[in-house]
């Protein structure tokens, strides 16, 4: 019999080459991060995609089984939910097709795809939970000193993907080796492949580092980013372009990677989902971003509107005309850094 489809959140456990057993684990020894196989439910008539491995999407139907992680997802456009309101029935759902599972508790309005699961048991390995924290390697604890372009947003789908795409390509028209990250959000490979597409490597998220999304506890996240850190300090990289998904009064610790990361940013992009959106984020956190991009940027108006409320520099980062205003404000700000100014 062929082995569950194993979503993009597993790709860290070698799940493909050290196949585990499974076995049922009762609900009050779950914990984030936990692996664990479902069987798809209901009768087909809607059908879903998750997230391999490689971050392909594959299709799933009821009676297929796949293997996700137990998480907690806040969206504010799509899907909110957690696995700790899994209830007695141990049905549980697909938070994000990435692999995170629980329960959906809020969804927009029309619902998004979400697959219906049963729980059929946790993985284990040699009589242990696999967990993902389990599953990250202990490294060298590598401290990271390149610069930082970090790209904020305002929301979700405000363009930051976009955005962090053009700072790798612009970076690498200057001759820099550029290495990526996604430091916040929710389990998705989707995104961190985009930004080695555009040319970064190495290229990592959260997931690599042990969280299926970084809505848990400041001092969860705050270890897990340190992990991140250091893999992309093994790769030595000449400047990092870092994205910070959602916003930072979201619930996924923005504010607590902004924090962390300190003087290393040499650079911050905001991404706003409209240009009134930029005033607002710039008046809660009295925060001024070296450049405003994304959809609050996408017309001439737009962008004349962004400097007529807020007097910020702006851009369309898809607009390939930008291109040199972008490399002349990354170049300018990364010899800036290296002047420790």
């Amino acid at each position: 019999m062929p082995g569950p489809f194993l979503t993009s959140i597993t790709r860290i456990a070698g799940f493909g080459d050290r196949r585990p057993s499974f076995e049922p684990v009762v609900r009050s020894s779950w914990a984030t991060g936990d692996y664990v196989l479902a069987e798809v439910t209901g009768d087909g008539s809607v059908p879903y995609s998750i997230e391999n491995p490689v971050g392909r999407a594959v299709e799933v139907m009821p009676g297929d089984q796949l293997v996700g992680a137990l998480g907690r997802r806040a969206a504010t456009l799509q899907i909110v939910g957690d696995w700790t309101a899994v209830e007695d029935d141990l049905e549980l759902e697909t938070l994000s097709a990435g692999g995170v599972l629980g329960r959906c508790t809020s969804a927009a309005v029309p619902r998004p795809p979400i697959a219906r699961l049963r729980y059929l048991g946790h993985a284990h390995r040699e009589g242990s939970k696999v967990t993902m924290r389990s599953c990250v390697p202990s490294g060298g604890g590598e401290r990271l000193t390149a610069p930082i372009v970090l790209i904020t947003g305002t929301s979700m789908e405000a363009g930051k993907t976009v955005a962090g795409k053009a700072a790798v390509r612009s970076l690498r028209r200057l001759g820099l080796r550029v290495a990526a990250a996604k430091l916040t959000g929710v389990g998705r490979f989707r995104d961190v492949l985009a930004l080695g597409d555009a040319g970064a490597d190495p290229i990592f998220d959260f997931t690599d580092a042990g969280v299926p999304s970084t809505a848990v506890p400041a001092a969860v996240y705050a270890e897990a980013l340190e992990v991140l850190l250091s893999l992309l300090a093994e790769g030595k990289p000449d400047v990092v372009v870092a994205e910070a998904g959602a916003s930072p009064l979201e619930p996924y610790n923005g504010d607590t990677a902004i924090a962390a990361l300190g003087e290393r940013v040499a650079c911050t992009v905001l991404c706003a989902s409209d240009p009134y959106a930029v005033t607002g984020v710039v008046r809660a956190f009295d925060y001024e971003p070296d450049l405003v991009s994304g959809r609050a940027t996408s017309t001439s108006a737009a962008i004349e509107l962004v400097g007529k409320l807020t007097g910020l520099p702006a851009l369309n980062a898809l607009d390939p005309a930008s291109g040199p205003q972008f490399d002349e404000l990354l170049g300018a700000k990364l010899s800036a850094f290296a002047r420790g100014g």
